[in-house]
């Protein structure tokens, strides 16, 4: 298991440090025009690398809960603190990937045009929801490390 949760940190902080970073620069960029020159450039470039972390960080916890016998659990009505909060975790985990492709697709649709009111309301809204459902994935994540 040593590997995979070496790796799956690794891929967490850099999901978690580029969501932040993506934040910042979204809050600190206030012109239109300054945000037109940027995004274009560096969205495809943040897009490809959190790609990368979110499928590292998907395959790494699927294999340590493999690994550790927990599969089988999390599909049957067990339940106490660590099979809940893991539940719980991965629930959140759905959703932010849901929320991942709709802001990806939206993103790579529109990279090189305006979106529509409604494009750039699932974009900016899924992009909170992704930003925000991390804090609480990362939460869920010290709640398990501090119970095991």
């Amino acid at each position: 298991m040593g590997w995979a949760l070496h790796l799956h940190l690794v891929a967490a902080i850099a999901w978690i440090g580029g969501a932040f970073f993506m934040f910042l620069l979204g809050v600190s960029l206030r012109k239109k025009e300054d945000q037109d020159a940027v995004y274009p450039v560096i969205g495809p470039i943040y897009g490809y690398f959190e790609t990368g972390a979110l499928i590292i960080l998907l395959y790494t916890g699927y294999t340590m809960i493999n690994n550790n016998g927990l599969l089988d659990i999390l599909f049957s009505n067990v339940t106490n603190e660590v099979i809940d909060a893991l539940r719980i975790k991965l629930y959140l985990v759905a959703v932010i990937f849901v929320l991942t492709v709709i802001h990806m697709t939206i993103s790579m649709m529109t990279l090189h045009t305006v979106k529509t009111p409604l494009q750039r309301l699932f974009s900016k809204g899924s992009s909170m929801g992704i930003f925000l459902l991390n804090l609480v994935v990362l939460h869920y994540a010290m709640v398990l490390r501090d119970i095991l």
